[in-house]
C-alpha cells in the first residue's frame, strides 16, 4: 500500500520569516495544506515575528491600531443611523463631547437628544468616505471623508440637503479600548434640493448668507426647523480649521483637545 503524497506549498509573506529553512528575505512559509505543518517546522503559526530590526513588527502594530480606530469611526455611523443606542454608547469614553451645527456637549446629551429627534421623525443620515489616521502612542487623530444628509420641509417644500466635510476625531486607547473623547466636523460644502424638481423654493438670500459657506444650506434648513445653529465651525479653509489642525497636533503630543 503506498502512502499518500502530501501537498506542501510554499509562499512569501512580507515582514515574516520561515521558522526554519526558506528565505529571510520573502518569508517563505511552508505549510502543510493536508493538515498541520511540513516535517521540521513549528505549526507555520502566523504571525511570525520578524527578528530583524527593520521596524516591520512597529509597522504591523501602527496598521493594527488604525484598523481598531477605522472601525470605530465606522461604528458611529452604522450605530447612529441605525438607532442602536447602546452599542453606539460604546464608541465614546465616558467624558466624550460631540460637536455639531445643531449640538454642542456631552456624549451622553448627545446621545439623548438624537433620541428625542429620532422619535420626533428627525431624518440625519452620514456616509463614510476615506481615512486619514496618526497615531501617536496611546492617543490619534482621525479624519474621515464624510457626507451629512438632512431630510425636512423648508418653507412647506420637502427637501433634502446634503453636506460634504470630514469628520475630525480625537481618540485615546485606555484600558485596551479606543473611544471617542471628541468629534468635531469640518464643514467643506453643501447644497439644498427640493424632492420634487418641479418645485418651487425661494431661499431667503440674508439668511443664506448670514452662515458660513461650507455648511450654510445645512444651517438654513436646520434654522427653519427650529433649531440653534452653530455660525463658527471649521471649514475647508480659515482660521477656524487651522486652530483645529493645531489643536490636533497638541492632542498627539500629549496636551489637551480644546473642546
Amino acid at each position: 500500500m503506498v502512502a499518500a503524497r502530501r501537498r506542501v506549498q510554499t509562499w512569501p509573506v512580507p515582514g515574516q520569516v520561515p521558522v526554519r529553512g526558506g528565505s529571510a528575505t520573502t518569508g517563505i512559509i511552508m505549510v502543510d495544506l493536508q493538515g498541520g505543518a511540513q516535517a521540521g517546522f513549528r505549526g507555520a503559526t502566523l504571525p511570525i515575528r520578524n527578528p530583524t530590526s527593520d521596524g516591520s513588527d512597529e509597522m504591523a502594530d501602527a496598521g493594527n491600531e488604525r484598523l481598531a480606530i477605522r472601525e470605530l469611526v465606522e461604528n458611529w455611523a452604522v450605530w447612529r443611523d441605525a438607532g442602536d443606542w447602546e452599542r453606539f454608547r460604546t464608541v465614546w469614553h465616558d467624558d466624550g463631547r460631540m460637536m455639531a451645527t445643531w449640538f454642542q456637549g456631552t456624549a451622553d446629551e448627545f446621545i439623548a437628544v438624537t433620541k428625542e429627534g429620532w422619535d420626533k421623525g428627525v431624518s440625519i443620515l452620514h456616509f463614510l468616505g476615506g481615512s486619514s489616521i496618526d497615531v501617536a502612542g496611546h492617543r490619534a487623530v482621525a479624519q474621515t471623508k464624510m457626507t451629512i444628509s438632512q431630510r425636512a420641509d423648508v418653507d412647506g417644500v420637502r427637501c433634502d440637503v446634503v453636506c460634504t466635510g470630514r469628520f475630525y476625531d480625537f481618540v485615546e486607547k485606555r484600558a485596551g479600548r479606543w473611544g471617542v473623547v471628541l468629534r468635531q466636523p469640518i464643514y467643506e460644502k453643501d447644497r439644498l434640493d427640493p424632492l420634487d424638481p418641479a418645485a418651487t423654493l425661494a431661499l431667503d438670500r440674508g439668511l443664506l448668507e448670514s452662515f458660513p459657506e461650507g455648511y450654510r444650506h445645512l444651517a438654513y434648513l436646520q434654522t427653519k426647523i427650529g433649531f440653534k445653529v452653530k455660525r463658527d465651525m471649521p471649514g475647508l479653509t480659515g482660521p477656524a480649521v487651522q486652530a483645529l489642525y493645531a489643536r490636533g497636533g497638541s492632542w498627539l503630543a500629549g496636551g489637551p483637545h480644546g473642546g
